[in-house]
């Protein structure tokens, strides 16, 4: 979740959606997502809406956390119903940040009761939390499990000591097959996520982080590539010259490498950066996003989407609190997006997903360029010929320029 909050229109304070958001609301799944705005330290790479405790200051804390973000969940339900928005069980939860396991276990628990108790939830629903390997033990984990949790994904990186330090990571690479067993111990599903191309990191840097997170046979694998944010300390470290730039070409042999390896190793691409060991281990509530789906961000600076409406909520954790401490919406701005737009979004996240695009779905310029992305390398001809585009490796390397060739004029 950057930081950067994106311009929009002014929000109402009541929350009230309008009447767009209802059509066809029983036809989509609904998830929720919860933002837990806490990390013991800043990662020099992150953008992400967090803080630490030194970066609070007063009004905002951990402790209250939880019943701030159980008022929002109220909030959501009044308005989704006074809205017209027709009820549905969630069928994903997703505790991202920051880091969730920071707050205690209880904690977690406690919010995902609350939503449980307003909406209900799909039988065999995913629930996840992401978690930094040093911010688990057994005890959490399994209090987790007992709450409902399905799925945990840790926040690896890297197995290489001088990576995680320039990437600021406080676990070191023995703490992750620990964590991992502890939570398959406790029945939880495991994804690592892991970060390619940072400055220093050599090919056989990656390999070795590659082949040492699948010796652990994780469920799910999510391998993205190190993106340098405005106003980072990276991106500081860089400008000044203390540590090298990125390189294109670096991060395009790093995703070949991964997608070999993890391939090899009985995991299948199911959208650009993630690989699952089954269909069914794919993480559900990503794909909700990539799909249009709907669902509620409950916290500072999370977004919301449903049926095209779109909003997203204040910053900073004491803003938000006394938002809702005086029964008026938290969101900071919202956009309801037109047909046009929502089909451009539609296409640049599903061409990204190993089910594919539609090709009768793209204007008549998309169609046409099908059979030049063919001729490329970058679609697969049989899914084509089929009626639907899907990445190749190669397309996947350029997926961003494929999306804009086949998007409407």
């Amino acid at each position: 979740m950057p930081s950067v909050l994106p311009l929009g229109d002014p929000a109402p304070s009541d929350g009230i959606l309008p009447p767009q958001a209802a059509v066809g609301a029983g036809d989509r799944a609904f998830g929720l997502y919860v933002h837990i705005p806490f990390c013991a330290v800043r990662c020099g790479y992150c953008d992400f809406n967090t803080y630490t405790t030194t970066e609070l200051g007063g009004g905002a804390s951990q402790d209250a956390y939880a019943g701030t973000a159980a008022s929002e969940v109220a909030f959501a339900a009044t308005v989704l119903k006074a809205s017209g928005v027709p009820d549905r069980k969630l069928s994903t939860v997703f505790f991202g940040g920051g880091t969730p396991t920071l707050l205690p276990a209880e904690d977690l628990a406690s919010i995902l009761r609350t939503a449980i108790d307003q909406w209900g939830i799909e039988e065999g629903a995913e629930v996840t939390t992401e978690a930094n390997p040093d911010s688990v033990t057994p005890e959490s984990l399994a209090v987790l499990r007992d709450a409902g949790f399905t799925r945990v994904s840790f926040g690896m990186q890297s197995a290489v000591p001088h990576v995680l330090k320039v990437l600021d990571r406080t676990h070191t690479p023995s703490r992750v097959p620990q964590v991992v067993q502890w939570a398959r111990d406790a029945g939880l599903a495991v994804s690592l996520d892991l970060i390619y191309g940072t400055p220093g990191e050599s090919l056989a840097d990656w390999q070795f982080s590659l082949e040492t997170a699948l010796s652990y046979r994780p469920d799910h694998i999510s391998a993205y590539a190190l993106i340098v944010e405005d106003g980072t300390k990276l991106a500081a470290q860089i400008r000044r010259g203390e540590v090298p730039g990125i390189d294109d070409d670096d991060h395009a042999d790093k995703y070949e490498l991964a997608d070999r390896l993890i391939t090899s190793a009985g995991l299948e691409w199911y959208e650009v950066s993630n690989w699952a060991r089954t269909p069914e281990q794919a993480c559900r509530h990503n794909l909700a996003y990539w799909r249009g789906d709907d669902w509620w961000g409950i916290g500072p600076g999370a977004h919301s989407h449903v049926g095209g409406v779109r909003w997203w909520n204040v910053k900073h954790p004491a803003a938000y609190a006394g938002r809702l401490a005086q029964g008026n919406s938290p969101a900071a701005g919202r956009e309801t997006l037109d047909a046009e737009t929502r089909n451009v979004e539609r296409v640049m996240l599903e061409a990204r997903l190993q089910s594919g695009l539609e090709v009768a779905s793209l204007d008549t310029v998309g169609r046409h360029q099908i059979a030049g992305l063919i001729a490329e390398g970058m679609v697969d001809p049989g899914a084509a010929f089929r009626g639907t585009l899907v990445l190749t490796l190669k397309g996947r390397l350029l997926a961003d320029a494929v999306v804009r060739r086949i998007l409407p004029d």
